[in-house]
């Protein structure tokens, strides 16, 4: 559940309610009269929570991750590796490259 505060409390608690947000992952909303009400959000849940409306954004694709989550919770596919995962979409290392980075 969201801190709900005044505009003044924050000015006077700003470093309380940073800690809040950035540390606990919690939004805090400022109110001030007159006005809007806004919202403290630590910059990487906004990153995050961008990211995801940006996938689920097209139809398909949220269909195809709401498909690939419901799999994965209900465990009816075995895992794969990656190894596996990425010679079946044609990202497998040409074997120069592998015995290249086997010297190393």
């Amino acid at each position: 559940m969201a801190i709900q505060t005044t505009f003044t409390d924050a000015r006077m608690n700003l470093a309380k309610f940073w800690d809040d947000v950035v540390l606990n992952k919690e939004i805090v909303i400022v109110s001030k009269h007159d006005s809007e009400d806004i919202a403290l959000i630590s910059a990487s849940e906004l990153s995050s929570l961008v990211e995801t409306a940006h996938l689920l954004r097209s139809s398909k694709n949220a269909e195809r991750l709401f498909t690939a989550l419901e799999r994965a919770k209900t465990q009816t596919v075995a895992p794969q590796t990656l190894q596996d995962l990425c010679r079946e979409i044609g990202l497998e290392p040409e074997k120069k490259e592998a015995t290249e980075r086997q010297k190393y």
